[in-house]
């Protein structure tokens, strides 16, 4: 049994997953950044800037030690923002002990290298044994224990059942999945649909046309997962469909609020700034965009978004636009 654990990341999701290890009997060291005032932020043992209300389990303890965090741990989940993982892991690797399993809930795509959050840990933990984590998984829901599932998925022997065990609970039910790959991409892309649900949302085009665009949606990531190496079934299930209906229609999910503001109008740019945590959808939709272009795989839904989010076209004009595409069979290999 894992007795010490450490958490990289003080978001709202780094901290529910330090908490459930906690309630599990885990003493959990939560590793914030150096710039991170953590007495502030942890004032009277809660998460008061990601996660506020809860408070934590006496097992957690907040820290900046890193050296201490990493080298004292049995078992660390990354809870980095995709685009600053490279960063972090470049400074925080060699303070880890060889064969320390990790888990990442990373869910994004870095911009430039297109690389998934499992291969850049993988750069700078090479002898470390990965899994990643996906799913409906709304972390102030979690956070007061309400019924939710994940799907952890390994490449190597025993690590995903490893993860399954310390993480699952009477109310948090944790499934296996061989399809690293899959699980990983359905949690980064399906962002981006949640982003154009957000503006469907923000324009008040209807429930039929957000159906439309789930479903729609879940054909176009599935399509690319597929030539990145997934396997099909995985989209159909928790870390496919169900993390995309999750995303698409929760009012407190960050990216489908993101794209709400936007389709009323906001600048993307200003949303970015003042949200107080990252919006993974939105650099992801860059790097999805350029994998699709790499792999031959047509993306229109994608490729909406970023013309809205990068090329400042206008919400309605996209949504028309993809309206006014020619009209084809429906069928779940096909644009």
């Amino acid at each position: 049994m894992v007795e010490r654990a450490a958490v990289v990341g003080i978001g709202a999701m780094g901290t529910v997953m330090a908490q459930i290890l906690a309630g599990n009997g885990v003493q959990v060291a939560l590793l914030a950044r150096p710039e991170e005032p953590v007495r502030e932020i942890f004032a009277g043992h809660e998460n008061r800037r990601y996660l506020p209300g809860v408070h934590l389990s006496p097992r957690i303890t907040p820290t900046q030690d890193a050296d201490r965090a990493l080298g004292d741990a049995e078992l660390i989940i990354s809870a980095i923002p995709c685009q600053y993982l490279r960063g972090t892991w470049e400074r925080q690797a060699g303070r880890v002990r060889s064969g320390v399993p990790i888990g990442s809930v990373t869910k994004g795509i870095e911009v430039g290298t297109r690389a998934r959050p499992s291969q850049i840990l993988r750069t700078f933990l090479p002898d470390n044994p990965i899994a990643v984590l996906s799913g409906p998984n709304i972390a102030p829901e979690l956070a007061r224990c309400l019924p939710a599932t994940v799907v952890v998925a390994s490449d190597t022997p025993g690590t995903a059942e490893l993860f399954q065990t310390v993480l699952s609970t009477s109310w948090f039910r944790v499934y296996t999945s061989p399809d690293m790959i899959g699980v990983e991409l359905a949690g980064a892309l399906k962002n981006i649909i949640a982003l154009a649900a957000g503006v469907l949302d923000g324009l008040r085009a209807g429930d039929n046309a957000k159906a439309a665009l789930i479903t729609r949606g879940l054909v176009e990531i599935t399509r690319l997962g597929v030539a990145l190496g997934a396997r099909a079934e995985t989209f159909a299930g928790l870390a496919g469909v169900g993390d995309l209906f999750t995303t698409s229609v929760s009012p407190i999910g960050r990216n489908r609020t993101a794209g709400e503001k936007i389709g009323r109008g906001a600048d993307p740019d200003d949303v970015v700034r003042e949200s107080p945590s990252v919006i993974e959808g939105i650099p992801t939709t860059r790097a999805v965009l350029e994998l699709a272009r790499e792999h031959n795989v047509e993306m229109p839904i994608t490729q909406a978004v970023h013309d809205v989010l990068f090329a400042r076209k206008s919400p309605l004009v996209a949504i028309t636009e993809l309206m006014s595409r020619p009209p084809k069979a429906e069928t779940t290999n096909r644009p």
